[in-house]
């Protein structure tokens, strides 16, 4: 069977070695004769699974000891209502920057519980690009400041550690977490969505400052309250067992490449052919300011919006599949996440080449 080069925004890609490992594994884990699927959570099988999944999390993504990880359920949505739950102050408010669709939602999300004061807004450049620094203004009483580190459907992406000002720094970094190395000890909290480079949708992962839990009114559902999920050690109630089982095994795909300086390198490397090709022609265009594109989500559009269709037909045919553009912005977009081989890069160029040349 030929597997297609699957650039969807996610679900995204999964490693092959990880999903043929887990396809040996489906009926017999570890000798065992039961499928990871079928272990109690209460099981020294499954605690041993999930205590090496951390590890190797820690390890690549050099987490003090001082934060916890958590693998909770809910995704990155269910964040937007957590991290205010458990980290706003009584009476105080909370700085968001927005820079696109997602971070647009955490602020509606927040506005619920409290106070939300938007430092800045990209909205008056549809998003393409991230207000300059200076132009922040951030409340120093806030409770944290939170942003998006990349924005999936703009394309637009953060390549520093913003400045928090000496309050909590929080980072909904689903879509690209683990696609290069980052300074833990610079943020409150960092929340990510399994479903781009950590593994299926169904898991979500939380890393918090331990200076943290214990902030959540004595009202918060339990399943909500940071602390109460740090005491259980994720397992307050049953957690989403086999997306952490394959966690674990791309964490230690990840860490057999070379880690995440390795990650960062082939990233560049692949997003760099994709813009390459788009700043070459005016048949094509990407819309996001330079210095701040995405290489996890490279949105663009051809120049002739009439031929939208038959590019995505033709695409498919070729076995370059989800390259359509997010409802709310037209066009195309390619997601280039961890698992994104670089020959499924040059496909696509050479792909759009060919398309340039016979429609352009």
């Amino acid at each position: 069977m030929k597997r297609v080069l699957n650039f969807s925004a996610g679900p995204g890609v999964m490693p092959e070695p990880v999903l043929e490992r887990a396809a040996a594994e489906m009926l017999d884990w570890g000798g065992r004769g039961l499928s990871v699927m079928e272990m109690s959570h209460r099981s020294d099988e499954f605690i041993g699974i999930a205590a090496r999944a951390e590890a190797g999390l820690r390890t690549l993504m050099g987490i003090p000891a001082n934060y916890r990880v958590l693998f909770l359920q809910g995704g990155a949505t269910l964040q937007f209502a957590m991290v205010p739950m458990n980290l706003r102050a009584p009476g105080a408010g909370a700085d968001y920057l927005e820079t696109g669709q997602w971070s647009k939602k955490a602020i509606e999300e927040a506005r619920k519980s409290g106070p939300v004061n938007v430092v800045a807004s990209a909205a008056g450049s549809r998003f393409t690009c991230i207000p300059p620094r200076d132009t922040w203004a951030c409340d120093p009483s806030a409770s944290y400041l939170h942003y998006t580190s990349n924005e999936t459907i703009g394309g637009v992406q953060f390549h520093h550690v913003p400045d928090a000002g000496g309050v909590p720094l929080v980072c909904d970094m689903s879509s690209d977490i683990l696609s290069r190395p980052i300074d833990v000890s610079r943020f409150g909290v960092i929340y990510a969505g399994a479903q781009k480079n950590i593994g299926p949708a169904g898991l979500t992962v939380v890393v918090v400052r331990e200076d943290l839990l214990g902030r959540a009114p004595a009202s918060t559902p339990a399943m909500l309250d940071y602390a109460v999920q740090a005491s259980s050690e994720s397992m307050y109630n049953t957690p989403p067992t086999w997306a952490i089982y394959i966690a674990g095994l791309v964490f230690d795909w990840l860490r057999d490449l070379g880690g995440l300086d390795e990650m960062a390198r082939r990233n560049a490397a692949k997003a760099g052919l994709l813009y390459e090709l788009l700043d070459a022609t005016e048949f094509y265009r990407c819309p996001v300011a330079t210095g701040e594109r995405s290489l996890m989500n490279i949105p663009f559009t051809l120049r002739d919006a009439k031929l939208d269709d038959r590019f995505l037909q033709e695409a498919e045919a070729a076995g370059l599949q989800q390259l359509k553009g997010h409802r709310s912005v037209g066009g195309m977009r390619a997601s280039l996440y961890n698992a994104m081989p670089q020959a499924g890069v040059e496909a696509l160029v050479a792909f759009m080449r060919d398309f340039e040349r016979r429609n352009g």
